[in-house]
């Protein structure tokens, strides 16, 4: 962790301009005293380098830097791509560049740069577009910086402030302490004794630290930074010592009998510190070094903790042969003959990709990466060499095509397959076995926990940009814009866009069977949501003479939107019609897209008389929402819109519910169908994987998640082999091959690890395939709906059980519950005071209208106490 940010000064050209973040803050530079101040802080800062004149290659090796883009100029994509690509960490934008980037570049490389006086403006989108937040202020205020980081729940923070002043170490403390990271200007630090008007940077690194030990010294863990951040042994560390450490590159420790220690001195296994870095409570250190000499250890080896092993024990091996191997070994032919080691190389790699099972691909894996080690030492490269590139290619946010070079390819490379360095889309999932990916919880990190939660981004924006013309054309042109629109997108003729009642036969002739089933859903579903509506008035006397009243009133006016055209969804006309029905809505406009004969299908015109539907709407898509929100001529409009529909139905009621005119309200947000479930060794593999595929089938951004519980690896391949087998079988298998290609399969240690990975994603529907499944749903915090036991399909919840299938997802679950009876209502509150009441509660509510500065409210309680 970082005690501050160091934010470089811009400079003569002999100076790179440029910023730090350190651990203890920001800083800026000038040219008098660069030389000496910026190696010492890039042991212990990032760098911020003002974007018009950032030189990053003129930083030390191992420095890292974000680049900040405070200049007044419009935001150029290609620009901000190319400081990402080249290495920059994050980049430091301000509020208007951050509105065009957001959603296009990964949050986590985003820091939003703010002035203090605007930090409330910035809306929910933004918040969530970004990792961190830089605020300047004039004077750094802490309780202020603790309000600043309530707002940006769960982004980093870093103050910057304008004074010449530097701030000091109590400040940078009481900064730290609230959350926050203090931007320090390299101009205010300096390598020499602390000063009014500088401050030293080991003093500001360390002013955060306390130790937790009587003797005050601090517990360091010490790694090789050459090895992969192996450990070499554990020391102690003083204030001075890391002072002396910081100033000098070399390691420096404090000896609990012998006091300083600087490592080598006398043996010569001497130190170069490339980082130093504090821990998430301020009390220890890790430094990251490279080692010379004989090693760490006073047993002359590299670490105190034994030999080196794995990677690093190969590299040491392969350096040692390098110099020392016979003339003729093998060892010495590999080095000497590029022809061999290349044959070598590309053999091992061809049998690794002919590996069939996992200690095959194990065994040919190890003997490719000895080979191709070997290829990294003989051209000098070591595995710290290959870190940095995997580094430096994990921070590129342009990504190539993926295809493979024509020499290696079974496909001839055309211009639409070569190589570009512009986004492509995903390319098209293979014939071969229907598999999901699969992550593991176990000792996997908090952000790539977080990763795992994430859904894809859904461009709401642009979508409202698309439907606003469609919508904007029903609201202007009524019928005459929505008969067109149905012609257009729907391919039916209509004379009207309106059916009312009654309804003929005709339009709802249907099979004995499905007609039963239809009443037998009717049913179910009517009877749990009859049973969620409010009885009598809440009535409940607060103070004696002052009665307080709740009572529930149905919504008068709504529009339920049922997906259709080619589709049939009565099971939707169901899970909307019913609770406006059993709330008492008085007028229920029920629209779905017509069929291009003009019609409806037979099922939902036979549910739209079931639950007493007062108008059917002939019309979909943002059209349909159009019409309900503004009314027609022959369209009554609504007070609020319900029901599920694609990206263009969702973005139009998006739309609508934020125009002050159409004064109309949503059930909730929606976006791609999705299922979590969660399997322990209980688990029916068929039954897991049916269900899988239930909302696997649904389209090809269907988010499907199997959460694992110690499963084996034998019940784990069952499963997978039962989703490729039922999915081959299914008619929808192409959909499917798409969506379980992207799902997830998470591996947890514990049924209740499984859970609380399912309540932070709050899936749409939650499957327990589990030991004592009913005991665990007193566990569930966050989900639209759920399904306990073996024998309790998703499918049954879609259509008959009783519950309603309209549920929150991408997440909302947090925040919404799904379609019920009371989202057709409202409540609405009443008192009652008498005399008495009011002489006992008038008082009290005077007392609060004075404090408030409200002499109108306290004169209407006044003025009847003295009648």
């Amino acid at each position: 962790m970082s005690s501050f940010l160091a934010l470089v000064d811009s400079g003569t050209s002999a100076i790179p301009p440029w910023s730090i973040i350190a651990p203890i803050g920001l800083t800026a530079l000038n040219a008098s005293h660069h030389s000496s101040v910026i190696p010492p802080l890039s042991r212990i800062a990032t760098f911020i380098l003002p974007a018009l004149n950032a030189s990053p290659q003129s930083l030390p090796a191992h420095a890292s830097y974000f680049i900040l883009a405070d200049h007044d100029s419009s935001v150029n994509l290609d620009d901000v791509v190319s400081w990402l690509d080249d290495g920059a960490d994050k980049v430091v934008v301000p509020l208007a560049w951050a509105n065009e980037l957001v959603g296009l570049l990964p949050a986590e490389r985003l820091v939003l740069l703010l002035d203090v006086a605007n930090v409330s403006a910035v809306p929910d989108k933004l918040r969530a577009g970004v990792s961190a937040v830089l605020v300047k202020t004039p004077a750094v205020d802490p309780d202020l910086v603790s309000t600043i980081s309530r707002f940006f729940t769960g982004s980093a923070i870093y103050v910057q402030s304008t004074s010449s002043t530097p701030p000091s170490p109590s400040i940078i403390r009481q900064v730290k302490d609230s959350g926050a990271t203090l931007l320090i200007s390299t101009s205010q630090l300096t390598t020499e004794q602390s000063s009014s008007s500088l401050l030293n940077i080991a003093d500001a690194f360390l002013a955060p630290v306390s130790s937790d030990r009587p003797d005050g010294l601090f517990p360091t863990v010490v790694s090789s930074f050459l090895q992969g951040g192996k450990s070499l042994g554990l020391v102690y560390s003083s204030a001075e010592s890391i002072k002396e450490s910081i100033m000098s590159g070399k390691g420096v420790y404090q000896s609990r009998k012998h006091g300083l220690w600087r490592k080598g001195e006398t043996s010569g296994a001497t130190q170069d510190v490339v980082k130093i870095v504090l821990d998430c409570d301020s009390d220890s250190f890790e430094f990251s070094v490279i080692q010379h000499g004989t090693g760490f250890c006073h047993l002359e080896r590299a670490s105190c903790f034994g030999h080196l092993s794995g990677l690093p024990a190969l590299e040491q091996t392969l350096q040692s042969r390098l110099e020392s191997a016979p003339e003729g070994s093998y060892t010495r032919r590999l080095f000497n003959d590029p022809d061999l080691l290349h044959s070598k190389i590309m053999e091992e790699a061809d049998e690794l990709c002919r590996a069939e099972n996992e200690e095959q691909v194990a065994f040919e894996a190890a003997d490719l990466i000895y080979f191709a080690l070997t290829r990294c030492v003989a051209a000098g490269v070591g595995i710290a060499d290959i870190e940095r590139s995997l580094d430096k290619k994990a921070k590129k946010v342009t990504r190539r095509s993926g295809n493979a070079k024509p020499q290696w390819s079974s496909k001839p490379l055309t211009k639409d397959t070569a190589q570009s360095s512009q986004p492509v889309p995903a390319l098209p999932v293979s014939d071969g076995p229907i598999r999901m990916r699969t992550a593991s919880l176990i000792g996997i990190s908090s952000s790539s926990r977080a990763e795992l939660l994430k859904r894809p981004v859904l461009r709401s924006d642009e979508m409202i940009a698309k439907v606003r013309p469609i919508v904007d054309s029903v609201r202007t042109r009524g019928d005459a814009a929505l008969l067109e629109l149905t012609a257009k997108f729907d391919k039916a003729q209509l004379q009207s866009p309106i059916l009312l009642p009654p309804y003929s036969a005709q339009s709802m002739e249907l099979p004995g069977n499905v007609r039963a089933a239809i009443d037998i859903a009717y049913a179910n579903i009517y009877k749990f949501h009859a049973a969620q509506t409010d009885g009598a008035p809440l009535v409940v006397e607060t103070t004696p003479g002052v009665v307080c009243t709740r009572f529930a009133r149905p919504i008068a006016r709504v529009g339920l939107y049922v997906p259709g055209g080619t589709a049939v969804l009565p099971s939707t006309a169901l899970m909307l019609g019913i609770p406006a029905q059993v709330a008492g809505c008085k007028e229920v406009v029920l629209a779905t897209p017509p069929r291009p004969d003009g019609s409806i299908s037979p099922e939902v015109m036979y549910v739209a008389k079931l639950v007493g539907a007062s108008a059917i709407l002939m019309a979909g898509g943002a059209q349909a929402v159009a019409a309900l929100a503004y009314g027609t001529e022959s369209v009554p409009k609504v007070d609020k819109i319900f029901g599920p529909g694609n990206q263009w139905v969702m973005a139009a009621k998006m739309l609508v519910q934020n125009d002050t005119d159409a004064l109309v309200s949503i059930d909730m947000p929606a976006g791609p169908s999705e299922v979590l479930v969660i399997a322990d060794h209980t688990a029916n593999a068929a039954f897991v994987a049916a269900d899988l595929l239930s909302q696997a089938e649904h389209g090809v951004d269907s988010q499907v998640v199997l959460v694992a519980v110690n499963l084996t690896a034998a019940h784990l391949a069952e499963i997978e082999a039962e989703v490729d087998k039922q999915a081959h079988a299914l008619p929808r298998v192409d959909i499917m091959r798409e969506s379980v290609s992207k799902s997830l399969i998470v591996q947890v240690g514990s049924a209740d690890e499984a859970l609380a990975f399912s309540n932070d994603y709050a899936p749409e529907h939650l499957i327990l395939h589990i030991e004592r499944a009913p005991d665990a749903v007193a566990k569930v915090q966050n989900a639209g709906s759920v399904f306990v036991g073996a024998y309790t399909p998703e499918s049954c919840g879609d259509y008959a059980s009783g519950t309603n299938h309209t549920l929150p997802t991408n997440g909302y679950a947090r925040q919404f519950s799904g379609v019920n009876t009371q989202s057709f209502q409202k409540h609405i509150t009443s008192q009652e005071i008498t005399r008495e009441g009011l002489e006992k509660l008038g008082p009290v509510v005077a007392t609060l209208a004075d404090r408030e500065g409200l002499g109108a409210h306290a004169n209407a309680v006044r003025i009847r106490l003295r009648a």
